[in-house]
C-alpha cells in the first residue's frame, strides 16, 4: 500500500518551509541568509532551493525591498554613507542590481547634508579641545560612516566655518 508510505519530500518542504518562516517572523532577511540559514540545518539543497524560489514567488522573500529598506534605514538613522551601506548589502549577500537600486535612493547632496550633519555634532561635542584634535576626531568619526576624504573635508571645513561666525 504506497499510498500511506508518508511523503518524505513534501515533510522536507514543510520543515524548510517552517524554517524559513519562523525567521522570518523575526526580521526581513535576504534570499542568501535564508539559504545559510537552511544549509546549516542541513536541509537538502534541492528542497532549500524549492522553498526559497516557492517563497521569493510568492513575495515573501524580496531582496530588492529589503536593500531598499536597509539603505534607508541606515542613512537615516545612523548617517552611514552610500559606500558603506553598499558593503554591508553586498556582505548580506545581495545582488550588484539590488545594491545599486537600493543606494540610488540616496543622492550626493543627502549624503553632504548628513556628512554636515554628524560633523557639526561632533565638532560640538569637542568644543573643549584644541582644533587639531577635533577635527582628526570628527574625521575619524566620518570615515567610520564610510564618508570619503572630500567629503569628510569639507563637511569639517563648513562645520568649523559655521562655528567660526
Amino acid at each position: 500500500m504506497p499510498w500511506l508510505i508518508p511523503d518524505t519530500h513534501a515533510q522536507a518542504v514543510e520543515a524548510a518551509r517552517e524554517i524559513v518562516l519562523r525567521r522570518l517572523d523575526r526580521s526581513a532577511a535576504p534570499r542568501a541568509a535564508l539559504a545559510e540559514l537552511l544549509e546549516r540545518k542541513e536541509v537538502d539543497p534541492r528542497v532549500a532551493t524549492e522553498v526559497l524560489d516557492r517563497l521569493e514567488a510568492a513575495g515573501v522573500i524580496d531582496d530588492t525591498a529589503y536593500a531598499a529598506r536597509l539603505a534607508r534605514t541606515r542613512f537615516a538613522e545612523k548617517g552611514t554613507a552610500r559606500r558603506a551601506i553598499a558593503e554591508e548589502l553586498r556582505r548580506k549577500g545581495l545582488g550588484e542590481g539590488d545594491v545599486a537600486e537600493a543606494l540610488e535612493q540616496i543622492s550626493s547632496e543627502d549624503e553632504d547634508v548628513a556628512a554636515l550633519a554628524l560633523a557639526r555634532k561632533k565638532l560640538s561635542a569637542t568644543g573643549h579641545l584644541p582644533w587639531e584634535v577635533r577635527r582628526r576626531r570628527t574625521a575619524a568619526v566620518l570615515g567610520r560612516k564610510g564618508y570619503s576624504r572630500d567629503v569628510t573635508m569639507r563637511a569639517i571645513a563648513a562645520a568649523h566655518a559655521e562655528e567660526s561666525e
